[in-house]
């Protein structure tokens, strides 16, 4: 289906617990690349050879889209820019972001270390997981970006026209691509078939008015919502499978995250814990210490809807943070 619309999938092998990262090919003028994988020379190898099935070579791209900031689909968009003299184009507010990685990265660590501080991991640990973040930041580059994109705008091709639209939620800075003529949907990792993706904590593009903690997991479900009223017949995402039917994927996604929040209001209600204390609760020793990030990320997200529907209280009066059924 993707491919008579003129936009082939091309898998490559990353070094990470998710897989092949979905990049896309859009056979049309510009010849576009949509994402590339992650900063390393076997991802690179892969994608020309990819691209070579296809009849093409890197030098023959002439764009490069940037769905969102994480490495493994970031990562190789300097390099190909570089190797083709193509431009580089993602939303707005990811420009500056993508321009300095390393800065960004090293802010996003810090973040991250506070987190988990401020949600009771212990400091060895947290300080531990610090250094390995560091260590991977070579998997993502630095990038000029040509072309800045707005929410709502219009890129036009020789054979298509394909809207941008900023679905943050998974990132601050994921962005959907809109084929509305050919009715396919490019969604990078907001909205995958295998998995609901991770709502993740990260730092704001743009400064927020009340300085608050991030809430990603209200922001991921409106744009969820935002996305179901999209006439698609296809979605295709930045990992696994084309989805057929988008709608429904969403509407089982939203009921697994109420699903989730009220386990964790029944937990709450045998007493006040942090966030740590009920990812231990939910998963016990099946999640893997490198995962400590995420998992917090996802219980503070199921904790914010709480919050948001008047269940549960935040204490942050303490060094570590507690919350507690109402």
């Amino acid at each position: 289906m993707a491919s008579r619309a003129g936009i082939q999938c091309l898998a490559i092998p990353t070094p990470f617990a998710v897989g092949s990262v979905n990049a896309y090919l859009i056979e049309d003028e510009p010849l576009t690349l949509i994402d590339g994988g992650p900063n390393s020379a076997t991802s690179l190898r892969d994608l020309e050879r990819l691209l070579a099935q296809h009849g093409y070579s890197i030098s023959d791209l002439a764009l490069v889209i940037v769905t969102h900031q994480h490495m493994d689909h970031m990562g190789l968009a300097g390099v190909v820019a570089e190797r083709s003299g193509a431009e580089v184009a993602c939303l707005g507010l990811l420009a500056p972001y993508l321009e300095d990685w390393e800065a960004s990265a090293a802010a996003d660590d810090d973040l991250a270390y506070e987190v988990m501080l401020r949600h009771g991991l212990d400091p060895s640990t947290a300080k531990a997981l610090r250094s390995v973040a560091r260590m991977v930041r070579g998997w993502g580059a630095s990038v000029r970006v040509d072309r800045s994109l707005t929410d709502g705008e219009s890129l036009r091709f020789a054979g298509r026209t394909v809207r941008v639209l900023h679905r943050p939620g998974h990132s601050p800075s994921d962005t959907v691509l809109y084929d509305e003529e050919h009715r396919v949907l490019i969604t990078g990792d907001h909205l995958l078939s295998r998995t609901s993706s991770n709502a993740l904590l990260s730092r704001p593009l743009e400064e927020t008015p009340d300085g608050r903690r991030p809430q990603p997991l209200l922001q991921y479900r409106a744009s969820l919502r935002a996305t179901r009223t999209l006439d698609a017949e296809v979605a295709l995402g930045g990992h696994g499978e084309p989805i057929s039917d988008h709608r429904a994927l969403i509407d089982k996604r939203l009921r697994q995250q109420d699903e989730r929040a009220a386990e964790l209001l029944r937990l709450l209600s045998a007493g006040p814990r942090s966030a740590h204390e009920l990812a231990g609760s939910l998963w016990g020793g099946d999640v893997a210490i490198t995962q400590a990030f995420p998992t917090l990320s996802e219980v503070l997200g199921h904790v914010d809807l709480l919050i948001d529907q008047g269940l549960v209280a935040e204490d942050d009066s303490g060094a570590v943070v507690r919350f507690e059924a109402l």
